[in-house]
């Protein structure tokens, strides 16, 4: 079981200091990851499913993990997840690349539709299509990542005669991670991603989703060269107790990214060297 860590660019974290000593203390620890959230903009008052306070201060995952990288050396960088459907996809191709970049081949890219209507209202993105915006997004930025002479002719994107170096340090580009809980979502972890990322899922829901993971893939045929699936899960916040992570660990969950309840600095790098004592150092 690998161990990631929540959460470095919003809270205690949206401070460049703080999060730059707990991903530092995470590093030292043998966390193998740390992870982003992303909301561009959160109703106002706080409406279900809305996840945080509207005052909650968030960086954006793409410049916290940026600067976070020029003081780390071997932890993954993951955005956990960033919701594509509202960014322009050649724009974004373009900040990846440098992350990955910037941080010597770290980056994962975690990648989810969205769920906040206000949200995608307030940035005039029909909430309606996010499912089928965001694959044509994903394809068209492996078009720009992987190709020689970039072109890419969908339902929302097009274009020929361009190109965008540099490419990427790893090859053919970044990991992407699929996030989400339903079978539209299982169905695209299977059909285009390295990796799926169940946030929030105690054991029995993390089964259910292990479940739909399995039907999905009956049902739809993943590329080779992705090789085998792998599973992030985030359980409730807090520190989990060692029977949850051996249930999690036996239902095939490679990592588990801790979510703190932690809101001040001195009690997140306690919840990170207890995180480590208790699981991470074994």
């Amino acid at each position: 079981m690998k161990f990631g860590l929540f959460g470095i660019n919003f809270g205690a974290c949206a401070d460049p200091a703080v999060a730059i000593d707990v991903a530092r203390a995470a590093e030292d620890a043998g966390f193998d990851s740390l992870w982003t959230g992303e909301h561009v903009v959160l109703p106002d008052p706080q409406v279900p499913p809305s996840p945080v306070p509207p005052q909650t201060p968030m960086l954006d995952p793409v410049v916290a993990l940026a600067a976070i990288a020029q003081h780390t050396k071997r932890v993954l960088l993951g955005t956990g997840i960033i919701i594509l459907p509202q960014r322009n996809p050649l724009v974004l191709a373009k900040e990846l690349v440098t992350l990955d970049i910037v941080s010597g081949g770290r980056l994962l890219f975690g990648v989810g539709v969205g769920y906040l209507e206000p949200e995608f209202r307030a940035l005039g993105i029909p909430f309606e299509d996010k499912g089928a915006r965001t694959m044509d997004y994903l394809r068209a930025m492996q078009a720009v990542w992987t190709q020689p002479s970039p072109a890419y002719d969908g339902r929302f994107v097009q274009f020929s005669g361009i190109d965008a170096q540099p490419r990427s340090v790893q090859k053919p580009h970044p990991p992407i991670v699929f996030g989400g809980h339903t079978p539209a979502a299982f169905a695209r972890a299977v059909e285009i991603a390295s990796g799926w990322y169940g946030f929030s899922q105690d054991v029995e829901q993390t089964a259910h989703c292990m479940e739909g993971l399995r039907k999905a893939a009956a049902r739809r045929e993943r590329p080779s060269s992705l090789g085998r699936l792998e599973i992030s899960v985030t359980p409730p916040a807090g520190l989990p107790d060692a029977d949850a992570v051996g249930r999690y660990a036996d239902l095939g969950v490679d990592r588990l990214i801790l979510l703190p309840r932690a809101v001040r600095r001195d009690d997140l790098l306690r919840y990170v060297s207890d995180a480590a004592a208790a699981f991470v150092a074994r």
